[in-house]
């Protein structure tokens, strides 16, 4: 008899147990994240505020020229994901505009090397030129909007840089070594 009195009280409890939790936490009631792409953080704010939901600015992200300046670039939750009142959206803002990038080392390497070079430090592939020079697609010169640059100078990330390569087709004459005049009158 115990033991029904108790069965019936633990199962009045989880029952109301479970009503009180799925009251508690507003079980079905969700939200949709809104897609805030190409929104100004204040426009993104608004939005969101309308909805109930709390907004955090991350971070500013590099310069993205898919995304006008200064608008929400990404999101977390992201868009159309479902939560609750209150929750935080995580956002991050495109940069004003590129930042500035030292340009690399790249004379007398190869366009092989140079390349690989260039793109991780957010650099581009411009055109490419070729002029006579014993070592064939080796780098003589690094050019940027017509201005030559050389290692260490700046310019803005994801620039192009046109490149000025060797063409492999000087060819060394040893035979012009023999032709030199050795002065003879002081060896004794």
């Amino acid at each position: 008899m115990f033991s029904i009195v108790f069965c019936q009280s633990c199962g009045i409890f989880l029952y109301a147990f479970f009503h009180w939790i799925t009251y508690a936490t507003n079980h079905g009631e969700e939200i949709a994240v809104p897609n805030l792409a190409k929104l100004s953080a204040e426009q993104a704010g608004e939005r969101l505020e309308a909805l109930n939901l709390d907004y955090i600015i991350l971070d500013t992200i590099d310069y993205n020229p898919d995304f006008p300046k200064l608008t929400v670039v990404d999101q977390e939750p992201k868009p159309g994901r479902k939560v609750k009142a209150g929750r935080k959206v995580y956002l991050k803002i495109n940069a004003e505009k590129f930042t500035m990038v030292v340009v690399p080392d790249l004379v007398e390497k190869t366009y092989r090397q140079a390349l690989p070079t260039l793109n991780a430090v957010g650099l581009q592939e411009g055109s490419i030129t070729y002029k006579p020079y014993l070592g064939k697609d080796m780098v003589l010169e690094m050019y940027s909007n017509g201005k030559k640059l050389k290692a260490g100078d700046k310019v803005l990330k994801s620039s192009k840089i046109d490149l000025v390569l060797g063409d492999g087709n000087v060819v060394f004459d040893d035979s012009e070594l023999d032709t030199l005049k050795v002065d003879t009158t002081d060896v004794k």
